[in-house]
Parts: structure tokens; sequence; C-alpha cells
């Protein structure tokens, strides 16, 4: 036993090593690909392809600093960032809480869900994006048209995985909390929410994204403030560089979202066992 204990720190080492070189290697192969492919369109705009219609890395970079240092046409950037991003957030935290609690509420009705599956289906077939139209002329060009849409466009994408995840459930655990006298609320928050939890989040991840998307596309359709009011002026002004700088300002706050999701599953999932390699499973 003393053997053993000794030698798990000596072992620790190189498997560390190891990580940090392997981190080390993939980050610097995807510096290299965004390093060569902005290059790539870099050069292709300055010889083969109209930049007015493609644009090029620099123009970006200039616009982007154009925006950060004197503001867009509409006033500051970080006010059009910040109407996109409440839109965004309240769209995704009343889409999800609404998705995981009718997802497993349904999951653990049988009778219930095979009711309302037709009408489930038939919703969940209406092109989405489409309602955004419809809720600027119900709720007008403010905040609301667009964080209905953007909670149309979560709560599907939550509602599923929550739905499969209470379906997913180990009868026997269910069964044997039963047999030891628990009641329906106690399976349901001790059995049922935690092991749907890894669906949920799995779902979450991209309900996010989704959320962006809602809040940029209502404001497309119509609005006063917003990164897809930007992003429709550039084109109406035939702005490409314009266009891809809203993108890429959508998609930094999309990865930093991620990033925090992430960070949150971690914290709340630690009971989960440890993923082991290859290699640990081999040993």
């Amino acid at each position: 036993m003393s053997a053993e204990l000794t030698a798990a720190p000596a072992v620790s080492i190189p498997t560390t090593k190891k990580t940090i070189h392997r981190r080390t290697r993939l980050w610097s192969v995807r510096l290299v690909f965004v390093v060569v492919w902005l290059g790539s369109w870099e050069l292709a705009a300055t010889h083969w392809i109209d930049p007015f219609f493609y644009s090029k890395p620099s123009a970006i970079g200039e616009r982007l600093a154009g925006w950060f240092t004197t503001g867009t046409a509409f006033g500051s950037v970080w006010t059009q960032l910040l109407v996109t991003l409440e839109e965004a957030v309240l769209g995704f935290v009343i889409g999800a809480v609404a998705g995981v609690v009718l997802g497993i509420l349904l999951g653990r009705a049988r009778f219930v869900a095979e009711v309302a599956a037709p009408f489930i289906k038939a919703a969940n077939a209406v092109p989405r994006i489409v309602l955004a139209s419809l809720f600027i002329i119900w709720f007008g060009l403010g905040l609301t048209s667009k964080v209905a849409t953007a909670v149309v466009l979560v709560f599907f994408a939550v509602f599923f995985n929550a739905f499969q995840g209470a379906r997913e459930v180990d009868r026997n655990l269910v069964d044997n909390a039963r047999i030891l006298g628990a009641s329906r609320r106690q399976v349901l928050t001790s059995i049922v929410v935690p092991s749907a939890t890894s669906w949920i989040f799995a779902s979450l991840h991209a309900a996010f994204g989704f959320a962006l998307i809602g809040a940029v596309v209502g404001e497309y359709a119509g609005a006063d403030k917003g990164l897809g009011l930007l992003i429709a002026n550039a084109q109406g002004t035939f702005d490409a560089a314009g266009i891809y700088a809203g993108m890429i300002i959508i998609t930094v706050v999309a990865l930093l979202a991620e990033w925090l999701l992430t960070l949150l599953e971690n914290r709340l999932l630690r009971w989960r066992p440890p993923v082991r390699t290859s290699g640990e499973q081999r040993a």
C-alpha cells in the first residue's frame, strides 16, 4: 500500500507535462491556421478578388478600430453591444428555464407527453426565424420583440434535451427510491433533475448562440439599436467590412458565453467521475 501511495506523485508529473505539451501544440496549430487563413485572404483581396465585395482583414480591423474609438453611425458600439447582449441574455434565461421545466415535467408524465406530442412537433416545425417579423408587429421595435425571438429559438433547443434526459433516468433508481418511501417531489429533485443535468448543459452551450441569433435577427428585421442594426446598415451601404466586423463581435461574445457556461458546468457537475484517457484505460 505504501509503495502505491509513494508512486502516485511520480506518475502525475510526466502526465502533466504531456498534457501541457499537447495543449501548446494544439494552440500553435490553431494559431498557424488562423495566420495562414487571414494572410491568404489579404493576399487574394490585394491581387485576385474584389475587396469591395469580399473585403479584407486589414479593412475589417480598421472598421473595428473605428467603431471602438470613434463610434458608429448610431452611437457608441458599446451601447449597441449591450442592447444585443441584454436581449440575448433575457431570451436565454426565459427560454432555458421554460425549456427545462416543461421538458422535465413532460418527460416524467408519459400520458401528457403523448397528448402534447403532435402540438410540440407542429410548433417546432414553424420556421422560427420568420417569427421575428410577426413579433415586431405584435410587440413593436423595442426590447420585447427581440427577446421573444430569442426565447422561441432557445426553448426548443433546451426542451428536447431536458425531455430526453428525464426519459433516460435509470428506472431502478426511481423504483428503489419509491420503495424507500420517497415522494414524487423527492424523486424529481433528487434523481431526475441531477440525472438530466448533463443533457441540459449540453443544450445550453448551443442555446446561448441561438439566443444571440434571435436577438440579432430581430434587430435586423427592425430596431433602433443593436449589432443587428449595424449589420443591416452595413448591408444597405455595401460595407462588407462592417458586416464582417459585426459578425466578429457576435462571435467573440458567443465564445465568452461558452467559456462561462463551461466553468459553471464544471462547478455544478463536480460529482461526475473524471474522463479517462485511452492510456489510463489500458493501464
